[in-house]
């Protein structure tokens, strides 16, 4: 059950005569990390608004809500009570203006586009109230760099949850060049009142987890471009000799194709190292919108099953 003590995060800083209490979150973007995101705050008691400029986006949004919820009744982990609370602690709007005032959490989880999170974060900094933490779900985008065209970068920080939200138990919790201690002590008990595992990391392109999983992945690309192996063998070796879920073109298929490329070419753009280089094949996919899952194929066939069962028809081997 869920109960009145998850309603709100209060810590007091030993630097700082202010508080802070955390109880309204606006979570911005009702993607796929988006609405996981809102999800997970609404199941633990917060009173969400998920914003996003589409209706269509945030009308599917919840629906993904509501069957993910279905499924966790299904196993048992929650009641039929957890469900109706959940959803009625989240509202939806199109403008973020309208809620932005009212938060005391702002988790931004827009598209991996370093221009649109800029404009973003200088508009929410204008809208939000002093006090208000402004977080981003940025994969590799530079916290320091998304906090500097604001006026609280003290107050800027990631979380950069993972894919699918409920039922993932990290958070990255990047710091920014500027962070406060108090900002992210504050991220830190806030992620674990949410049931998951926060590892604190400091702000360089790619951070911990998509600086070791991307470049496995592009090596992975580079074994099938180089025809070391094909799809269904490299994916083997890695889920068999390494024991990982699924294989890394599967996973890119997963993650999709363009974001993968888009972290590469942030890690390559900030390291100046040419092994983050993204592969050619890889640029060759996603210019021509074979993006993996989303789009229906990548290194996979998706256009009957979402599992990867089918290796794409340009990938066979004879």
């Amino acid at each position: 059950m869920i109960t009145a003590l998850n309603k709100f995060v209060y810590l007091e800083s030993l630097n700082h005569k202010d508080t802070v209490m955390i109880q309204k979150v606006v979570v911005l973007g009702a993607g796929t990390m988006g609405n996981g995101i809102a999800h997970t705050f609404a199941q633990n008691g917060f009173g969400v608004s998920l914003a996003d400029i589409s209706e269509k986006a945030l009308e599917k949004g919840m629906k993904i809500i509501e069957t993910n919820l279905g499924r966790m009744i299904q196993k048992g982990l929650i009641s039929e009570e957890d469900k109706r609370s959940t959803l009625t602690n989240i509202t939806t709007c199109t403008a973020y203006n309208e809620v932005a005032g009212e938060a005391d959490l702002i988790v931004e989880a827009a598209t991996e586009n370093i221009e649109l999170k800029l404009k973003i974060f200088k508009e929410l900094d204008e809208l939000a109230k002093p006090e208000a933490i402004l977080a981003s779900n940025t994969s590799s985008i530079s916290i320091t760099k998304i906090a500097s065209v604001t006026n609280r970068p003290e107050k800027v920080i990631g979380m950069h949850f993972m894919n699918p939200v409920p039922v993932m138990k990290l958070i990255e919790v990047i710091r920014g060049y500027a962070t406060h201690d108090t900002t992210t002590q504050i991220i830190l008990e806030l992620s674990e009142r949410l049931g998951k595992v926060p590892v604190e990391v400091d702000d360089y392109p790619g951070f911990i987890a998509n600086r070791i999983l991307i470049p496995m992945i592009n090596e992975a690309v580079y074994s099938l471009y180089e025809g070391v192996a094909g799809v269904y063998e490299i994916d083997t070796v890695m889920k068999l000799g390494m024991a990982h879920p699924m294989g890394p073109l599967q996973l890119a298929d997963f993650i999709g194709l363009d974001v993968c490329l888009s972290i590469l070419n942030v890690m390559y753009d900030g390291f100046k190292n040419p092994k983050y280089a993204p592969c050619p094949l890889l640029v060759n996919m996603v210019t021509a919108k074979k993006l993996g899952v989303k789009s229906g194929e990548g290194f996979y066939d998706y256009s009957e099953s979402k599992k990867a069962e089918k290796i794409s028809k340009q990938f066979l081997r004879v």
